[in-house]
C-alpha cells in the first residue's frame, strides 16, 4: 500500500496472550469471546504488528512489540513466541537491514510495544536500530519513568534507557505534524502521551491504533481495556475520533489483532464497527 510518499509495509514480531477481561473490561466475556480466541487460562490470542514506512529519505518503524529479552517465566506468562518473527530478520526480507531505519515512532512505552527497540548482544543491551531516532512524548516518558502502581508492570527500562544515555531519544511535548504527512495525534486514557500516528495524503489515510483500538473488536465506543488507566477518557477519545475516521474514509491499522491487519469503518444502527479485512 502506498500513501504519499510512504510505501507501506505490516510485520508481524510476535504472538503472545493477555487475560481477555483484562482486555475488555467491563464487556461480558459471554460477548467477548465470541469475537476472539480464548484460551483454557481465559487468555486471548494477540500478535504484536509493527508498519514499517519507506520514502525515498526515510524508513519508519512505528512500535517494535515485545522483543525477544524475555526469561522462560515471562514467555510463559505471556506466551511470547517469537520464533519465526525477530524484526529485523524480517527487514532484511524486504532488503532492510538495521542500519538502515532512520526513525523509530514509540506511540508509548509498554513492553509490548517497544520491547524490540534494544537487544542483547555479547550480554549487553545495546539499541536494535543504531542510527535511528527514537521518537515518544514527554508525558509518556515522564511516566515511564516513574510509573504508578496500576501499570509499572509495564515500563521496562531495559526498552529504552540505553537509548537516553546514547542520545538516540526524542522528546515531544504536542500533538504535530512529525514528517512530511505523518501527523501524530496523542490520547491520554490508556496511559498518558500515547501517540497515534495519522499518515495522509488528503486523499488516502490511515491510522495506527495502538492501545486506543488494540483489535477490531475494540472499535465499538464501550469495548475499552482493564488495562486503561482512565477508562472513561479512552472512551470520550473514542467518541471524538470515531466520526472523524468515518467521514474521512480512513483505515485503522490494528497492532494486536491476529486476524485483521487493518479496516475501514461502516455506520450501523447499533454504531461504527469495522469493514472487512486490508491487508498491507
Amino acid at each position: 500500500m502506498q500513501i504519499g510518499p510512504y510505501k507501506l509495509t505490516s510485520l508481524v514480531t510476535s504472538t503472545f496472550a493477555l487475560d481477555g477481561g483484562a482486555m475488555f473490561g467491563v464487556v461480558p466475556k459471554t460477548l467477548w469471546s465470541r469475537q476472539v480466541e480464548v484460551d483454557d487460562l481465559n487468555r486471548i490470542k494477540m500478535v504484536t504488528r509493527t508498519l514499517l514506512l519507506e520514502s525515498n529519505d526515510r524508513k519508519i518503524l512505528i512500535d517494535t512489540g515485545n522483543g525477544d529479552k524475555w526469561d522462560s517465566r515471562m514467555q510463559e506468562i505471556f506466551k511470547i513466541d517469537t520464533k519465526g518473527y525477530i524484526l529485523p530478520d524480517s527487514l532484511r526480507k524486504h532488503g532492510i537491514a538495521s542500519e538502515d531505519i532512520t526513525d523509530v515512532i514509540c506511540t508509548h512505552l509498554h513492553f509490548d510495544h517497544v520491547g524490540g527497540n534494544t537487544r542483547i548482544e555479547n550480554n549487553r543491551i545495546i539499541p536494535s536500530f543504531p542510527n535511528a531516532k527514537y521518537w515518544v512524548q514527554e508525558e509518556n516518558w515522564k511516566l515511564a519513568n516513574k510509573p504508578h502502581a496500576k501499570d509499572k508492570a509495564s515500563y521496562l527500562n531495559e526498552n529504552w534507557s540505553v537509548l537516553a544515555e546514547s542520545g538516540m531519544l526524542e522528546i515531544l511535548s504536542s500533538e504535530r505534524e512529525l514528517f512530511n504527512d505523518i501527523k501524530l495525534e496523542i490520547v491520554n486514557g490508556h496511559t498518558m502521551g500515547q501517540q497515534l500516528p495519522f499518515i495522509s495524503d488528503g486523499t488516502s489515510s490511515m491510522i495506527y491504533g495502538g492501545d486506543l483500538f488494540p483489535m477490531k473488536a475494540h472499535i465499538p465506543i464501550p469495548w475499552v481495556m482493564a488495562y486503561d488507566n482512565e477508562p472513561l477518557r479512552s472512551i470520550a477519545e473514542k467518541n471524538k475520533i470515531l466520526p472523524r475516521l468515518l467521514e474521512q474514509d480512513t483505515i485503522i491499522f490494528f497492532e494486536h489483532d491476529p486476524d485483521t491487519v487493518a479496516c475501514r469503518l461502516i455506520s450501523t444502527e447499533k454504531g461504527i464497527i469495522g469493514g472487512e479485512n486490508i491487508f498491507i
